[in-house]
């Protein structure tokens, strides 16, 4: 399978749904292996074509550290999808989430883009470039959101080249927002189209896990943490990654829909209980890691996330064993 440069990577508790059938015909064209990560609850197979299965027992026989250490019943199992698309030398990792369905824009990414650059420094609400309602991503922190509503943004100055490791897709239909938004304005969205934006140095947005492309150098910044909550292991993963990325001379992108989602069920008071600890700490993780002092270079993520993660840990952010499992990703990593 060393030829597929192409992967995309999955997280489930299903059997294969209508999201990921599309997604295995959308992938058709570039050959890539769809990587489906199981667990304790959920599916023995997945027989689905061009798809690899990772069931809870052959995870834990993978030569990988992390796969015993990482708790079960847990989105952070996903890590063991990522180390097995890196083990076998992936070009390019495309992750989602089972109810993302790629719609008629999908289609595989490059590394260099062309995107209007944002770099006003500080929070950016990056779904305001794309429609003129009232929301923002997940993640976002709360004092912040009126005013990113005061102006409608606008994609102004020309066009340029960026070197984009990490890019995010939206998604029309339920697009990724937090349980308040769900709470008060719950509705189906549709974002427009046109170019990309890419967040300059000091600008960040979360991104999520639901329709993101990873490129090599950014590979080591895909590590899920575990000992947060469900909602924030994604959220805070892209605060760090992007502070990382700032050092490296990349940019994150943000891409118009290239997938509809139709939302699996959830408790949105278990989602808001979930996002609290976002909602209180997202901006101070973002000053934390701006005034962090860390390793300028294109090969500097190993020891600038592993650098994040004991500065979150002083700082009451992460318990100590989280280092634990940062440790073993990134040996895992180096071991390939």
């Amino acid at each position: 399978m060393n030829d597929i440069g192409l992967f995309s990577v999955v997280t489930t508790i299903q059997p294969p749904t209508s999201a990921v059938r599309g997604l295995v015909k959308a992938l058709q064209p570039s050959q890539s292996l769809l990587i489906v990560v199981g667990d304790r609850k959920g599916p023995q197979d997945y027989p689905l074509e061009n798809t690899e299965f990772l069931s809870l027992d052959s995870q834990l026989s993978l030569p990988f550290r992390l796969a015993r250490l990482l708790p079960q019943n847990h989105y952070a199992r996903k890590n063991l999808g990522y180390l097995v698309a890196i083990r076998r030398k992936a070009e390019c990792i495309y992750e989602t989430d089972d109810d993302n369905c790629p719609n008629g824009h999908f289609a595989e990414r490059s590394l260099r883009i062309k995107a209007y650059p944002i770099r006003k420094p500080g929070w950016c609400n990056a779904y305001r470039y794309f429609t003129r309602e009232k929301i923002w991503p997940r993640g976002f922190p709360l004092q912040y959101v009126a005013q990113s509503f005061r102006i409608h943004p606008k994609k102004t100055g020309r066009v340029q080249w960026v070197r984009s490791p990490i890019q995010q897709g939206l998604a029309d239909g339920s697009p990724d927002v937090d349980a308040c938004w769900r709470l008060l304005m719950e509705h189906s969205v549709r974002f427009t189209k046109g170019y990309s934006i890419a967040l300059m140095p000091k600008v960040v947005c979360p991104f999520n896990s639901q329709s993101t492309w990873w490129w090599p150098e950014a590979f080591p910044l895909m590590y899920l943490p575990s000992f947060c909550s469900f909602r924030m292991t994604d959220i805070w993963r892209s605060l760090i990654a992007q502070r990382c990325l700032w050092e490296m001379g990349g940019v994150v992108t943000f891409h118009a829909p290239e997938v509809h989602q139709k939302r699996n069920l959830h408790n949105l008071f278990r989602d808001f209980e979930d996002e609290i600890p976002g909602y209180l700490n997202n901006d101070l993780i973002y000053n934390t890691l701006a005034e962090l002092s860390l390793d300028a270079g294109p090969g500097s993520a190993h020891k600038n996330i592993r650098s994040c993660y004991i500065q979150l840990v002083k700082d009451g952010i992460f318990p100590e064993q989280e280092l634990s499992l940062v440790g073993a990703w990134l040996a895992d990593i180096h071991s390939e």
